[in-house]
């Protein structure tokens, strides 16, 4: 394969119309995926936390699940990140829960 075709492919890949901006894509992109395996694995090392904190609380005889708690953290995730933050906070709350 040429040069000249796999830069095409990389620009209609990108959707981009110069081989500036399919570059300047890619790389970003590549940069996404990073932050995003980071993200997945600070969301599976919070997973770990909360099931030590629920196993805690339900060896003291305590509920598996604090909800006063639950509605400070989505307070902090919506104001940090706005409405779309709440549904969020939701999600990283429901993978949370109930794991032990």
């Amino acid at each position: 394969m040429s040069t000249k075709t796999a830069t095409r492919t990389v620009t209609e890949q990108t959707g981009a119309r110069t081989d500036e901006a399919a570059a300047l894509i890619g790389d970003a992109r590549e940069r996404i995926d990073a932050l995003d395996d980071r993200i997945i694995g600070l969301i599976q090392e919070r997973m770990a936390v909360s099931a030590v904190i629920q196993e805690a609380r339900i060896s003291s005889g305590g509920r598996r699940v604090n909800l006063a708690r639950e509605m400070e953290v989505l307070g902090h995730y919506r104001d940090a990140l706005g409405k779309p933050g709440t549904a969020l906070a939701m999600t990283m709350l429901e993978l949370c829960r109930g794991r032990i």
